[in-house]
């Protein structure tokens, strides 16, 4: 699977900024959450999504075995280590320690990401070492 070009990826990415924030939606302009964004992308880069996103919880405590996002991005994705992602690439966050990965960027500089984020909406963001140190997967949109 060859990886798309990562200034398409950003560009498509970037013009979602100032979409609202709204749970479980992927309509830009109108409203998204952060795995809405990541559908949204996907849409504009390489196609229809293969399978339904299937309602989840907005817990970012959440812990268990699986690790459901990351599963799901492997089935789709070109999979990458969080030090070897660049720009374009889609990272997931682990936003409390032992919890599941729940929040996903789009890295648009080797110090910036995008992200939907409650409140604010779309926005990008520099990528800071609290930032950084919870990316715990990768993945490459693959090419269309």
């Amino acid at each position: 699977m060859t990886s798309a070009d990562p200034t398409r990826v950003i560009a498509i990415a970037r013009a979602w900024l100032g979409t609202p924030y709204h749970d479980q939606a992927s309509l830009r302009g109108v409203g998204c959450d952060c795995l809405g964004l990541a559908c949204g992308v996907w849409r504009e880069v390489v196609g229809p999504e293969p399978f339904p996103i299937p309602p989840y919880s907005r817990d970012w405590g959440e812990t268990g075995p699986r690790e459901v996002l990351a599963e799901g991005a492997r089935r789709m994705m070109i999979e990458v280590s969080p030090a070897e992602a660049g720009p374009g690439a889609l990272v997931l966050f682990r936003m409390k320690p032992r919890a599941i990965a729940k929040h996903v960027g789009i890295l648009t500089c080797p110090d910036s990401f995008l992200h939907a984020y409650e409140r604010l909406g779309v926005i990008e963001e520099p990528l800071t070492p609290s930032w950084r140190r919870r990316i715990a997967f990768a993945f490459l949109f693959p090419q269309r």
